[in-house]
């Protein structure tokens, strides 16, 4: 492991001689301890290229070696299309681990084709899985995995703790602000409920006089035995400290 800290040290200040060795314990991966490979593969951004493409898809697909979740995670890094298929089998692991990694690194590769795929992990029984998922969907953001988030969060069998959703709908590049403002009216309570903490997490200015409308008027009662304006205030409360950061920032940055 001291071996292995100095190999990552030197790569990340730029040696080549500690990159190439890196590269060869994923290369060989079957000749290392498994600790050893996974613990280099979480700083593969280092030293990782299309060269160990190959091994990593060797990697992937060995389910003896234990280690699908890590390669998993270093196809993402990389984006190999090549990958996806595999992938889309392992979104049926036993493992919840090599589950979420694979979700993730769906999410990096953004192939269209895996929409489907990763919209019936939105059922899975674990909750960090099925975020995941959901996540991944946003990443790829075209509309048909958008419609996905939005069918699971509309469905009433959505889980009763579904705030994946509504952050995965907020994220930057999702363009669904118009929709999350319609959906703040929708029969559903559960529905509002999810729809005004999504609006808080945008960031978006446009949604302040809507929140402030649900926090005083809305006590519709949800399955947890919170309130729609319970939503909204914290909804708020999270667009005001994310305005906040934005306006600290924008003091921080240099002046031209």
């Amino acid at each position: 492991m001291d071996a292995l800290r100095a190999l990552l040290a030197g790569a990340e200040r730029g040696d080549a001689a500690s990159k190439q060795v890196l590269k060869e314990i994923v290369t060989g991966y079957r000749n290392f301890d498994p600790e050893i490979y996974s613990r280099a593969l979480n700083l593969l951004v280092l030293f990782g290229d299309e060269s160990l493409a190959e091994a990593l898809l060797a990697a992937l697909a060995d389910q003896e070696y234990g280690c699908q979740a890590w390669a998993a995670s270093g196809c993402g890094i990389l984006r190999l299309q090549a990958a996806a298929p595999v992938l889309i089998d392992l979104l049926r692991h036993p493992d919840a681990l090599v589950r979420e990694s694979a979700c993730e690194a769906l999410g990096e590769i953004r192939d269209p084709t895996t929409i489907t795929p990763l919209a019936q992990v939105l059922d899975d029984p674990a909750e960090h899985v099925r975020a995941a998922a959901a996540y991944a969907l946003a990443d790829i953001g075209d509309d048909d995995a958008i419609e996905q988030l939005w069918t699971a969060l509309e469905s009433p069998r959505r889980p009763v703790r579904a705030g994946y959703l509504s952050a995965a709908l907020a994220r930057p590049g999702t363009q669904t602000l118009d929709r999350l403002i319609q959906a703040t009216s929708h029969d559903d309570p559960e529905v509002r409920f999810w729809a005004a903490r999504a609006l808080g997490a945008t960031g978006d200015d446009r949604a302040e006089e809507l929140l402030t409308h649900l926090a005083a008027e809305d006590h519709a009662t949800v399955r947890t035995g919170a309130h729609v304006s319970t939503a909204a205030k914290k909804a708020l409360k999270t667009l005001r400290n994310i305005r906040e950061h934005r306006r600290k920032a924008r003091a921080r940055a240099p002046r031209g």
